[in-house]
Order: structure tokens, then C-alpha cells, then sequence
């Protein structure tokens, strides 16, 4: 498994396992604003720094991304993505354990999220790699509707097993 910040001339490829991934959430009371994003405003972000994103692959071929940015006292993260073929493998993990180390090396010492309440499984996930709610919120989100949301956190140590 290889896990990589993706250049440039990888933003299609993270755009491409986001659309995959967040397929499943196109029919939900509120759709993920995820499904409506454009390529090209991802390919801005990445280029201009003002966000990052991790691919990861295995045997040469991605499965995984995620997006990042790193804040004043936190790496937040978002659009974790799995393409549906590879779920169960742990790729997911294997991603959130590589931000964690990329946090905790950039000086952050804590990693945080956010999570639709509609979506448990996902909060389940996140607990069960050491990430506790810190605060129940509803936002809009970039369609303009109002999402029920947790914002989930985890404080990073120098006890890092990576």
C-alpha cells in the first residue's frame, strides 16, 4: 500500500474515488454537496495551497483519498473516500494513521472531522480509531441545505504507533 500527497496532476484521479465513494450518499434526504463539486475546483485548491489531499494506492492502482488542511492548532480532514470495490481492506485506517503521523510530525496535536449524524456507521468508524465527539452542530452545507453534523476529534501523542 502506498500512501502519497497527491500532486498536481493526481486531482483527477482523488476527484474521480470521491465521486465513487460518495455515490452511495446521492440519495439521502440531503444529497453530499460532494456529488456537485468540479474538478477544477478542486485542481485550484491543491494548486494554490489551500488545501491538500492524500492518495493511496495499491499495487499502482488508487483506491483512497482524502482531503486535508492543516489549521492553526489541528489537521482537519474530509471527503475520505473508498472506492466501493475496495472497502474492508483498510485502507481507510491506513489513511487516517498516516494524517495522524503527518499531524503530529507538522506539530498539530489533534486531528478532527466532521460527520453527518445520519450516517452512523461512519461515526462508529471514527470512534473505533480513537476519535470522540467534541460538538453536535447542524450547517449549511455548500448547496444550501442544513446538515445535522458531529465535529469528531482525536488528540494526538508522541506514543504514535507508526
Amino acid at each position: 500500500m502506498e500512501i502519497k500527497i497527491a500532486e498536481e496532476m493526481d486531482v483527477p484521479v482523488v476527484y474521480k474515488l470521491m465521486l465513487e465513494a460518495f455515490e452511495e450518499y446521492r440519495t439521502l434526504d440531503v444529497p453530499s454537496s460532494a456529488l456537485n463539486e468540479s474538478v477544477d475546483a478542486l485542481q485550484i485548491a491543491v494548486k494554490n495551497n489551500f488545501e491538500k489531499a492524500l492518495l493511496c494506492s495499491i499495487n499502482g492502482v488508487p483506491l483512497g483519498s482524502c482531503r486535508f488542511t492543516m489549521e492553526e492548532d489541528a489537521l482537519y480532514f474530509s471527503r475520505v473516500s473508498v472506492t466501493p470495490i475496495a472497502r474492508g481492506k483498510g485502507i481507510a485506517k491506513a489513511m487516517l494513521l498516516w494524517l495522524e503521523k503527518y499531524a503530529y510530525n507538522n506539530f498539530k496535536r489533534k486531528i478532527e472531522c466532521r460527520v453527518r449524524v445520519s450516517l452512523p456507521k461512519n461515526i462508529v468508524f471514527y470512534e473505533s480509531m480513537g476519535y470522540f465527539i467534541s460538538k453536535e452542530e447542524a450547517v449549511t452545507n455548500p448547496n444550501g441545505f442544513l446538515v445535522k453534523t458531529v465535529v469528531m476529534e482525536k488528540t494526538l501523542t508522541n506514543r504514535l504507533s507508526l
